[in-house]
């Protein structure tokens, strides 16, 4: 999504078997190398264009479950996933935020070459190994983009995972690309797609009425499902600190689909995910940009997958409809921690 400049109890059940740190033990850094930050920490990374760094944030102490963040965009931001704060740490799950190479908080070098799916894993794995997470404890969320990030690194480093969530994000590009013209597109009112698609036949992105008519017409029934004037903080910072030349070299300067010379337009791992063998959990939304029957299907493709479906959800679903999301989201990782 483009920068919007212009804008300003949960109880998991079944939990039986599963760790769950004391309150006092869950908040405890005391004698780590956390404890002078509160979590913070920078970590250097490798790449074929020398060394940088990537900035993460720990959240808690928990043994055997220990989740790490992948944010979307690409070029995107932590700040979007705020919201778990609300719900992480009663049930007990270690987390990790984390600005991927060129976002928000981590380094932003000026080479086009580094943004890549196959770099991107490295750093991920890079990360993984610096955080010391394995697969006794190691789970990866992706949003996404990073949904993209995290069925590409599960497929080359699923050997270091204990649980893997895809959140709001296809196993395809062309099927996602084919549900916005068929089926997105033509919910919205005629004569508004039509306008839109002439600004993006003309190439025109920078006129302010493409925003005027997505922001009212996609951006609040299939990205986050609230009026502008509720979008909460963390939402807003995350677009307004948006890497645009990572967005648009990766996903395009469309806002509907993937498009142009989009690195990412022919990107498919359909037919792939039955090679992802680790306990995973895909999430969709009813009202998402992704197609969650699509998602739904990507669970029955994994050895062992499941669907959480978020009935009230669109794209962002972790604020449109929290209740599910997270309920589901904390069951499955307990789930998996219990085995």
């Amino acid at each position: 999504m483009k920068s919007l400049l212009s804008i300003r109890q949960l109880s998991p059940s079944g939990n039986s078997g599963s760790h769950t740190p004391s309150v006092v033990d869950y908040h405890n850094y005391a004698g780590t190398e956390h404890e002078l930050s509160g979590g913070a920490r920078r970590i250097t990374i490798n790449t074929p264009k020398g060394e940088f760094f990537v900035w993460t944030k720990r959240v808690g102490n928990n043994p055997t479950i220990k989740l790490l963040l992948l944010h979307g965009g690409p070029g995107g931001t932590h700040e979007a996933f705020e919201c778990f704060h609300s719900f992480l740490p009663r049930a007990g799950i270690e987390y990790y935020y984390y600005d991927q190479l060129g976002s928000h908080y981590s380094d932003k070098p000026d080479d086009t070459s580094l943004w890549e799916i196959d770099r991107f894993v490295e750093e991920v794995e890079q990360v993984r190994q610096a955080l010391q997470l394995d697969n006794s404890n190691f789970y990866l969320l992706g949003h996404s983009w990073g949904g993209i990030l995290a069925m590409e690194y599960a497929l080359k480093y699923q050997q270091h995972l204990k649980g893997l969530i895809i959140s709001n994000m296809m196993s395809s590009v062309p099927a996602y690309n084919r549900y916005a013209d068929e089926v997105l597109g033509p919910q919205m009112p005629t004569e508004v797609l039509a306008e839109i698609k002439q600004i993006e036949a003309d190439n025109d992105f920078e006129n302010p009425r493409y925003m005027e008519l997505l922001l009212p017409h996609f951006y609040t029934q299939h990205a986050l499902r609230m009026p502008l004037e509720e979008w909460p903080d963390p939402a807003l910072r995350m677009l307004d600190h948006m890497n645009q030349t990572i967005y648009v070299q990766m996903q395009g300067p469309s806002e509907f689909g993937i498009r142009g010379n989009a690195s990412l337009l022919k990107w498919d791992r359909s037919k792939d995910l039955p090679g992802i063998a680790v306990p995973t959990l895909t999430i969709g939304g009813q009202h998402d940009t992704m197609d969650p029957k699509h998602m739904e299907w990507m669970a029955s493709q994994f050895p062992d997958g499941r669907y959480l479906h978020c009935p009230e959800g669109s794209h962002m679903a972790f604020y449109d409809d929290q209740k599910t999301y997270f309920e589901g989201l904390v069951r499955f990782m307990k789930e998996v921690d219990r085995v």
